[in-house]
């Protein structure tokens, strides 16, 4: 159907200019019938050995490289235990760049994401099951005290080394064990706040190993976790997670392991230009910012991220091959071309000048998209979510540099009545076109983890009197000459500060009516438009009072929200209380204590989940966002639409795109859709 303007997308989309609190289905039934939503649909993996390959192909330039002598044969660079993909719609040809936009040093998600099948366990198309990647198998014991990872036999690094259980226990030991790289420990490895171990039990096995029953870890380990994310994401921008790392090439930059010791390493890191050796391993274990670091993901950073473009080329020893025995990716690389902002980004989309670009697309921008498919000879997929909210307002509930301001943050009524005070629909209608579902930050009802009837208009619908009558009756009753409410303690006016970046939506954008529709019950909010980079930096040390976030993690296998909760000490996992957060992955020894009561009963909830079978954690899920959702700890707005990461446009000339994609966290979207399958049809 072609859509030439504004009015006419607005006719097509019509039924889902949603109004009030319609549930979900009625706005996602709508879209589905703009004929922008496609039908879920994946590669299938084939695990009977019958039917794999008996003969293998490379990519030209691989070919290339083995008649010099630069390279082994193909055969040889593959596994023994091969990952066989069938693609989404057929056998592709080998070459291509992909062409893709990216906003800067902090935005390594992009790169990550394509990286994603460089975890153990990677869900499939739907979000639901878990399917192998590194691993081909795995199990959870009957008393959920071990789980075993069978990782395939002859996995190579992208340097051609051997990928191995030693790989596993070096990052366990000399990694995550080092309190100089890692200062606080991570949840998902410390159930009921007892430390796991990880322990190898042949080449190629590894178990993860327990004191109590932690039957939650398999879902995390196919979870967008910090243990289970893999190297790409977990071991970028200064983080040390993902279960494993290059044993055999980041050695050298450790004291245990350097000449000379702690000095021979930090002198080794000062002749680079690093303060310290903390600092050179944080560099030399970043696959975006260092090309000689071996890699396990499709493909491998050749140009650093802090430069105007960020490439990438394929993998010579990845280790699935399609169901002709042609070793993947097809394409050559990805060449990431720096956009000063959100708005050349979404021009340079349109113009064409991208092949595939799902990340920071413009929902609102959808009619001139629409109009832009023939001349930018790509065409547009819509893929929804399940997510709560594509902005919720975090109350960070440890910060403390302003007394008055914290006691604010802090109180309860306050939260509420700012929610109450939120025009959802018109949000929904000036961001969203008004095709998301307004509500409270609870999942999709068509999930398990969704609290019950009620619990999406709880707090949040639209009642500007009773947020003026509560913001009154909790001291807030006096205001200034312009209206605007005045401190407790010294008269002046009360001024919050909402961080926001340009990812993903034009949060900043968004903000301003946030902070627009607050005013008008004499609250001040400055919107404070901040590089995500630095924006993280600032959360991380607790600098932040309002947050603006999606609740990514409300998707099948992934519980608990870590944007909604804070149950890690990195800041994107804790915008609600970066200090709590570090306070509960450390035992106590580190950060602050919740004052709050109900965040400590979700503590509680979430650690008893740890031993909890499938039925229990559901209800436990359940009475978690039972909490969040009254104590408005994150005020949402609108959510369930494709404005994170759905609004996809994909070059006519690329083959075997699925029709619709899993937007979820945990999908490590566009990752799970598996790009290494994708191809240039011409």
């Amino acid at each position: 159907m072609a859509i030439g303007s504004r009015l006419l997308t607005r006719l097509v989309l019509g039924s889902a200019l949603v109004t009030g609190f319609a549930p979900a289905a009625s706005a996602q039934s709508a879209l589905g019938q703009s004929g922008l939503v496609g039908t879920p649909e994946g590669i299938t993996i084939i695990t009977d050995q019958a039917q794999w390959p008996k003969e293998f192909k490379e990519a030209p330039q691989l070919a290339e490289l083995v008649k010099q002598g630069k390279l082994p044969p193909v055969k040889d660079r593959l596994p023994q235990d091969l990952m066989v993909i069938k693609p989404v719609k057929e056998i592709g040809k080998y070459g291509g760049i992909w062409r893709r936009g990216f906003t800067g040093p902090g935005d390594n998600e992009n790169g990550n994401r394509i990286n994603a099948s460089d975890r153990p366990i990677l869900v499939d198309h739907t979000g639901a099951k878990p399917n192998p990647s590194l691993a081909k198998s795995w199990k959870m014991s009957d008393d959920g005290k071990t789980f075993t990872l069978n990782l395939r036999r002859g996995l190579r690094w992208s340097d051609g080394a051997p990928m191995t259980a030693n790989d596993f226990v070096f990052w366990f030991e000399d990694i995550y064990g080092n309190k100089d790289i890692v200062p606080t420990p991570i949840s998902d490895l410390s159930p009921q706040g007892k430390p796991g171990r990880i322990v190898k039990v042949d080449d190629y096995t590894v178990n993860f190993e327990f004191d109590v029953p932690f039957y939650l870890f398999e879902d995390l380990m196919a979870g967008d976790t910090l243990i289970g994310g893999g190297q790409a994401v977990r071991q970028s921008d200064k983080r040390s997670h993902g279960g494993y790392a290059p044993a055999h090439y980041l050695r050298q930059f450790l004291p245990k392991y350097a000449s000379g010791g702690l000095d021979g390493a930090n002198a080794a890191a000062k002749a680079e230009g690093y303060d310290n050796w903390v600092a050179r391993l944080h560099f030399k274990k970043d696959w975006t910012l260092n090309p000689e670091l071996p890699v396990l993901g499709p493909f491998k950073t050749t140009q650093a991220i802090n430069k105007a473009t960020w490439v990438m080329e394929r993998n010579p020893y990845y280790w699935a091959v399609d169901t002709a025995g042609n070793q993947l990716p097809y394409m050559d690389g990805v060449v990431m071309t720096l956009a000063e902002n959100l708005e050349v980004l979404n021009l340079r989309a349109m113009a064409g000048e991208y092949d595939l670009q799902e990340r920071h697309i413009d929902i609102g921008k959808l009619p001139v998209i629409l109009e832009n498919q023939t001349r930018g000879r790509y065409k547009v997929h819509l893929d929804l979510a399940s997510n709560g909210s594509d902005a919720v307002y975090f109350f960070n509930q440890s910060y403390d540099a302003d007394p008055e301001v914290a006691k604010w943050l802090r109180n309860v009524d306050f939260r509420r009545a700012l929610s109450l005070a939120l025009d959802r629909k018109q949000l929904n209608e000036a961001f969203w076109l008004g095709v998301a579902v307004p509500g409270s930050a609870a999942p999709g009802e068509a999930l398990p983890y969704f609290p019950g009837p009620g619990w999406r208009e709880k707090w949040s619908t639209f009642d500007q009197k009773m947020a003026n009558e509560m913001l009154d009756k909790i001291g807030l009753s006096k205001k200034d000459a312009q209206g605007f409410r005045v401190r407790s303690d010294n008269g002046q006016r009360l001024r919050l500060q909402i961080q926001a970046v340009q990812a993903f939506l034009p949060w900043p954008k968004i903000s301003e009516m946030v902070a627009d529709q607050w005013g008008k019950v004499g609250i001040q909010a400055d919107v404070r438009d901040t590089e995500r980079t630095l924006a993280m930096t600032r959360s991380g040390n607790n600098e932040h009072q309002i947050m603006v976030w999606t609740n990514g993690g409300t998707e099948l296998l992934y519980l608990f929200p870590r944007h909604a909760i804070p149950v890690e000490a990195h800041p994107s996992e804790a915008f609600m209380g970066p200090e709590h957060g570090k306070w509960f992955v450390s035992g106590g020894t580190q950060g602050k204590k919740p004052e709050d009561p109900e965040i400590l009963k979700i503590f509680d909830l979430f650690r008893s989940a740890a031993g909890q079978k499938t039925e229990g954690r559901i209800k436990t899920a359940q009475e978690i966002w039972k909490i969040v959702i009254d104590q408005q700890y994150g005020i949402a707005t609108v959510g369930q639409s494709s404005a994170l990461m759905g609004v996809r446009l994909v070059s006519n000339r690329l083959g075997n795109i699925p029709s619709r994609n899993c937007i979820a966290q945990h999908c490590r979207t566009p990752g799970g859709a598996h790009p290494e399958t994708w191809f240039y049809k011409n």
